[in-house]
């Protein structure tokens, strides 16, 4: 059985300083405490542990053997996004971690795909590295759910997702920044509760921003599958049925109509929620994604699925064919 996994993180073992480079900022380094593990530090604060899996993409290559995967789509972790930054020091942490993924699939090429980021707080330092991603072979990129508490769809987005559309760049959305953060520390309640909140936020605003209608032939995938968009969409709906005047004021189109539209992952955890899911977006919009190697991620890449009894066509789809659809536009 072939299979991709859509939905990981990869980081450089070693980064510069570049708080101290740039001379400001709460910028992500590592510090190598101890033999295969590191400490993610945003400025002088403990951010998370990684270990080895985290940068070496031997060892990864290793673990996802023993679920008998061969090909992981790569990507930077979202707090690496700085959005926050001043834009040419964000564009140049982003080519640093651009030419580093790059790097590992010029090394591994049967094993890795890579997903770019973009300096989204500048549209034309954004363009220009979308530009660049496409000449190194970049399929798509990774973009945040917002953008410094912007929603994705304002219109200074726009010229980005039109050159995606022409570049046929496929666009994964992940949460970040969580809204409500700092009143809900406590419980992991960020992680538990905002990002499935944070990647219905960015769906919502695709569509009744009408991006989705205006760039009806960009990929979108958004990760978590969907968060809390798919199990709240009859909610939605209903509120575009009841106040059109609040929610259809940019965008006519009703949400239900973009179901199928788009792809998202299928970590749910949950088997029963995924079969719902599959019922909803129909199995050609479901792809194999497990957020590794994060605790929170399915680390068993997919097991769960294997087990649901589903017909083979669709463990085809869901495990390899929907994720080259969704990067390439074939399958």
């Amino acid at each position: 059985m072939q299979k991709i996994d859509m939905h990981t993180h990869l980081l450089p073992e070693r980064m510069p300083d570049f708080a101290e480079k740039f001379g400001y900022g709460d910028f992500i380094h590592l510090v190598h405490h101890k033999p295969g593990f590191a400490r993610m530090m945003k400025g002088g604060v403990f951010f998370r542990e990684i270990s080895s899996n985290c940068w070496d993409p031997e060892v990864r290559i290793g673990e996802y053997l023993h679920f008998k995967t061969p090909v992981q789509v790569v990507c930077t972790v979202p707090v690496m996004f700085s959005y926050w930054a001043k834009p040419a020091d964000c564009l140049a942490l982003s080519m640093f971690l651009n030419d580093h993924l790059g790097g590992i699939v010029e090394d591994f090429p049967e094993h890795y795909i890579a997903l770019g980021t973009i300096p989204m707080q500048d549209t034309d330092l954004a363009i220009k590295e979308l530009e660049r991603l496409k000449q190194l072979g970049f399929p798509g990129i990774q973009i945040g759910s917002n953008v410094n508490r912007h929603n994705l769809s304002e219109p200074q987005f726009f010229p980005i997702y039109e050159a995606c559309e022409q570049l046929d760049l496929a666009v994964f959305v992940h949460p970040w920044e969580m809204m409500g953060e700092a009143d809900m520390r406590k419980y992991w309640l960020p992680w538990l509760v905002g990002m499935p909140a944070e990647t219905s936020r960015a769906i919502c605003s695709l569509i009744f921003g009408g991006v989705m209608e205006r760039f009806p032939k960009l990929r979108f995938c958004f990760a978590h599958a969907g968060g809390s968009f798919i199990p709240t969409i009859g909610r939605i709906q209903h509120g575009y049925d009841c106040r059109p005047d609040l929610v259809a004021v940019d965008n006519p189109v009703p949400p239900r109509h973009y179901l199928g539209k788009f792809w998202v992952d299928s970590a749910t955890h949950d088997p029963q929620l995924l079969r719902y899911i599959l019922e909803v977006m129909g199995d050609e919009r479901v792809c194999l994604g497990t957020d590794y190697p994060f605790p929170l991620g399915d680390l068993e890449i997919g097991s769960f699925i294997e087990q649901m009894d589903l017909p083979k066509v669709t463990l085809d789809r869901i495990f390899y064919k929907n994720t080259l659809e969704w990067l390439y536009g074939t399958s």
